[in-house]
């Protein structure tokens, strides 16, 4: 590489390195609500790893692996809460009882009568035979959230644990349900309910979530003045899309775990944490974000902070900070054989914006390489991260050659015109295409957010680099030119979801408003961009 191309790529090194130093720092939690010797009250619990999930019928899971789960957990809590008698995880109760460990014994019910007599059976034959492990049997889970079955039936179902069993009973389901249907409360013995800030119909901030758990808790006791109010769940996800000013993090996590265990023991409140290990299962239900509520993560089985520390929101900062310079560098590179081809005269102009579009590169695109194994769990959704990861590296490098040459960016239509890829040079169709790959990548997700938009992510970091790229050599080897149609259209479609998704999502949300800045950019470039006669 000649000297005078080290001092940009110096630069450019540097900066990728600060911004990773600056957003991978410690941050500092409270000090520990929990004192020399305590555990927590109770953490939810399901022993599912990697890819074993609660709806493959004939999962068979190894005590060894339950067992291992219970050690590390027992360290940490005196209690751990189940969801179902059955399978799995009805192993579970037995293998507490082995470490000295209570549970709150959870049976599922839903629409299927039949699955709901065999859960209520197999809890009883729990509860019978480990009466010391056993604390309190869970009639339920949010079934009337899921409109599975009807308060009068839930009802009696407590009635008929109630009276069968020695053992407290209660059926848990998300604050306002509990209000929906207060009659349940003469059914139970205590009322068990779930807040989670980030899941309201209004999010609620980090900031203000404690102050919401308080005011929930205070108006769910009012409502029910001669019951115990239990909070059966309560928790906030590390990693995944905000949702209005709600934001998933490390450090947003341990924030509000500190915070609202130091709320229990300040009110004397009985809590239990959601959850204990990260379940990566739940992404197909919820999105990224469904897998990472645990206080452990799920590969290394190990907690994701310590009460009382620091925590930092990317722990691997460094190896985002080398994957970026990397592709900087690979930028540079095209960039340089672009002027040796060319053997045009140098220009500060042009070197600029090769800088900007691999500082643009580098900065985003660590990130979306550590991203890509949790990017979408169904097919079409990982190789849609796969495309945007390949377009997140290839865009540049195309775009800083083109730079050096300079190339145009034309329209779509090249990239499907079989006489132009027969040409000597083929680079005007080669970036007809990636454009066109990188406005139907872009679409793809951005139509996600705009018709289905409560568990998908905004893939910003995937798109930034080939957006900024395009935008740069749209604006350096370009000029004001009519619009084809084509292009028009997609402009359109680009500029309106960008509008939809900012709306919906609010002005807190910063994720929604990169991503539809994003969005108007491409669609500002396809209307600059080259249109071939006819």
């Amino acid at each position: 590489m000649p000297r005078s191309s080290l001092s940009p790529l110096t630069l450019v090194a540097g900066a990728i390195a600060l911004f990773w130093y600056g957003l991978g720092r410690p941050v500092p939690l409270p000090p520990s609500p929990l004192g020399p010797g305590a555990k927590l009250t109770c953490i939810s619990y399901a022993p599912f790893h990697d890819d074993q999930a609660p709806f493959t019928w004939n999962l068979r899971i190894p005590d060894d692996q339950i067992r291992d789960d219970l050690a590390r957990l027992s360290r940490l809590t005196a209690c751990v809460r189940t969801y179902s008698a059955r399978g799995p995880q009805g192993r579970v109760t037995a293998l507490a009882a082995e470490r000295g460990l209570k549970v709150m014994q959870g049976i599922w019910l839903g629409r299927n009568r039949a699955e709901n007599r065999r859960e209520i059976e197999a809890a009883l034959r729990l509860a019978r035979r480990h009466p010391d492990t056993v604390e309190v049997l869970i009639v339920g889970n949010e079934a009337l959230l899921r409109g599975e079955l009807s308060a009068a039936k839930i009802g009696a179902y407590l009635q008929e644990v109630r009276r069968r069993s020695a053992h407290p009973v209660t059926y848990a389901d998300v604050w306002e349900f509990w209000l929906k249907a207060p009659q349940l409360a003469s059914a139970a013995d205590f009322v068990t309910i779930h807040i989670l800030p980030y899941w309201e119909d209004d999010p609620v901030p980090e900031a203000d979530a404690i102050a919401h758990v308080k005011a929930v808790r205070a108006k769910l006791q009012a409502a029910f003045p001669g019951k115990e109010v239990w909070i059966g769940e309560v928790g906030w996800p590390s990693r995944g899309r905000m949702r209005e000013g709600a934001l998933p993090s490390p450090v947003n996590q341990a924030r509000f775990l500190s915070s609202v265990l130091q709320a229990a023991e300040d009110g004397n409140w009985k809590m239990n944490l959601v959850e204990a290990f990260d379940q990566p299962w739940k992404r197909v239900l919820e999105g990224t974000v469904g897998g990472y509520w645990g206080l452990f993560d799920d590969r290394r089985r190990e907690p994701k902070f310590r009460f009382g520390g620091a925590v930092s929101n990317h722990p691997d900062w460094k190896l985002k900070a080398g994957l970026g310079i990397a592709a900087a560098f690979l930028v540079f590179v095209s960039y340089l054989l672009g002027l040796r081809q060319s053997r045009r005269e140098p220009s500060w102009r042009r070197d600029l914006a090769a800088a900007i579009v691999a500082l643009a590169a580098g900065l985003v695109f660590g990130s979306a390489a550590i991203n890509l194994p949790a990017e979408g769990e169904l097919p079409v959704d990982r190789l849609r991260a796969v495309f945007m990861f390949v377009l997140a590296l290839v865009v540049p490098m195309a775009a800083a050659f083109a730079l050096a040459r300079g190339d145009r960016l034309t329209g779509f239509a090249p990239a499907l015109d079989p006489a132009s890829w027969r040409r000597t040079d083929r680079v005007g169709p080669a970036l007809a295409a990636l454009l066109a790959a990188t406005f139907i990548a872009a679409m793809h997700v951005a139509l996600g957010l705009v018709f289905d938009p409560r568990y998908k992510d905004f893939l910003f970091a995937a798109l930034l680099g080939p957006v900024i790229a395009f935008a740069i050599l749209a604006s350096i080897n370009g000029k004001e030119v009519w619009p084809g149609a084509a292009e028009t259209v997609a402009a359109v479609l680009l500029a309106g979801a960008a509008l939809f998704i900012i709306v919906n999502e609010g002005l807190a949300n910063w994720q929604a408003l990169l991503f539809g800045g994003l969005l108007v950019t491409l669609a500002l470039t396809c209307l600059r961009v080259k249109v071939s006669p006819g």
